[in-house]
């Protein structure tokens, strides 16, 4: 693979809570893999074709680690209705729609030009119980460019007829049916994903873990998002110590199982040092948190335990497939967090959600969020807030996708301007901010 140089003003986490700015930077990538970052470009890359962004923001791409492919259609309904009320009202018959295939190429297909628009690099998604809707899932986004990992839903107790698989063998039937077409896709992955405990029985779930060791495959879930999910948890599972140790007593929760889940805002001291010591990512989903009445994940308390963590959109009870707005709300929860849970417990800076939303989460696919030397190439360029000539003022316009106006929000030209130039883009731009988009050092736009 060619390499080449991109140069304008980088910003990258290179601890969990400093971000390095670099005015009229060089961004170096060989092979698909970052070379790292340069004040002045070293003489061994002299000869690599260099594409010009000064004045602009390059940063890497962001990691979504957690969203509902299939809950797209439905962002922003239903929620003034806790958890387990939504999934009856909105979700499940939602979800029932996708045995049709034509409702499910349209909105996949949505959903996947959205994303491909955004920040977003990497993302873990949930399709449904349909397997062949799920293989149109990964079809569409492996044609994205985008770096995914998909998964088709496993449930087969506490649910809806539509989309309850009939028995453990049935579902386990399906779910290996599925594996076996989803290895054909060059961007796309699949991941184990079994809705939650209680809508699998254990049988299910220990057959699942069987296909998980035999196909090497990462995993997906939710943990303690709602306290009546919790005390669901509770009954249906009585041996377990919590709702974590059922996931891990049935062969599904960190150690050698690469293991996402997602919410965590219940989670017992103990659960919470399970989490940790067992290596599984929790993806902070802070705006569905809050558009659910789940509550507030205790963020600060995780990475005091040096959990590995990242941010999840979660959509649709999340309302954004923007990594940048899980950012910002988490910055904001952690404030409402200090202020009324527990005071002890400062709140997220925005250096740290930052980490979170790149190399934080970006860790759950390896070497990815950073530009440090080795990581894999994913890289957005952002045309917000560029200085202009003598600080001229600019009246933003709405134009076509992809064609929005650089906004002059900086008057200073160094790192600290620039990482305040970095936040305004998080709170501030869209997708028609966004000049260029490279995944695994392939430019997609």
């Amino acid at each position: 693979m060619a390499g080449f140089v991109l140069r304008g003003d980088i910003c990258h986490s290179v601890s969990e809570k400093r971000i390095q700015a670099v005015k009229d930077g060089f961004l170096v990538c060989e092979d698909g893999l970052s070379q790292g970052v340069f004040r002045e470009l070293p003489e061994r890359f002299a000869g690599l074709r260099r594409l010009d962004f000064t004045g602009e923001l390059i940063i890497p791409g962001l990691t979504d680690l957690h969203t509902h492919a299939s809950q797209y259609a439905i962002a922003s309904e239903g929620l003034d209705m806790e958890l387990i009320d939504w999934l009856n009202a909105c979700t499940f018959p939602e979800e029932s729609r996708f045995s049709d295939m034509g409702y499910a190429r349209a909105v996949y297909g949505a959903f996947a030009s959205e994303l491909r628009r955004g920040a977003t690099t990497r993302a873990c998604v949930f399709a449904t119980v349909h397997p062949r809707a799920t293989l149109e899932l990964m079809r569409v986004l492996d044609s994205t460019g985008l770096v995914t990992m998909a998964g088709k839903v496993s449930m087969d107790r506490n649910s809806p007829a539509a989309l309850t698989e009939r028995g453990p063998e049935r579902a386990l039937k399906n779910a290996a049916e599925w594996l076996e077409r989803a290895s054909d896709f060059k961007n796309t992955y699949p991941i184990l994903t079994p809705r939650f405990i209680p809508a699998c029985s254990d049988a299910l779930m220990r057959g699942l873990a069987g296909l998980r060791e035999r196909y090497d495959l990462p995993v997906q879930s939710h943990l303690s998002e709602n306290r009546a999910e919790v005390e669901w948890v509770r009954r249906l599972c009585p041996e377990s110590r919590s709702y974590g140790g059922a996931y891990l007593s049935r062969g599904m929760f960190g150690g050698d199982v690469r293991t996402v889940m997602a919410h965590c805002v219940w989670c017992t001291e103990e659960e919470a040092d399970l989490l940790a010591a067992r290596g599984v990512f929790i993806a902070h989903c802070p705006q569905s948190n809050v558009n659910l009445s789940s509550g507030i994940a205790p963020a600060r308390a995780f990475i005091a335990r040096g959990a590995r963590m990242g941010l999840g959109t979660d959509v649709g009870a999340g309302c954004h497939l923007s990594v940048f707005r899980a950012m910002t709300d988490a910055v904001q929860a952690s404030k409402l967090y200090n202020l009324y849970v527990d005071g002890a417990r400062p709140p997220l800076t925005f250096a740290e959600a930052f980490y979170l939303g790149t190399a934080g989460g970006g860790r759950f696919f390896g070497k990815v969020g950073s530009f440090e030397p080795g990581y894999e190439f994913d890289a957005v360029v952002i045309n917000y807030g560029a200085p202009r000539p003598n600080n001229t003022p600019s009246v933003p316009s709405i134009n076509s996708p992809g064609d929005a106006p650089l906004v002059p929000f900086a008057s200073s030209p160094d790192e600290p301007g620039i990482i305040k130039r970095l936040t305004k883009a998080a709170y501030l731009s869209d997708d028609r901010h966004i000049r260029a988009k490279f995944v695994r050092g392939v430019r997609l736009f």
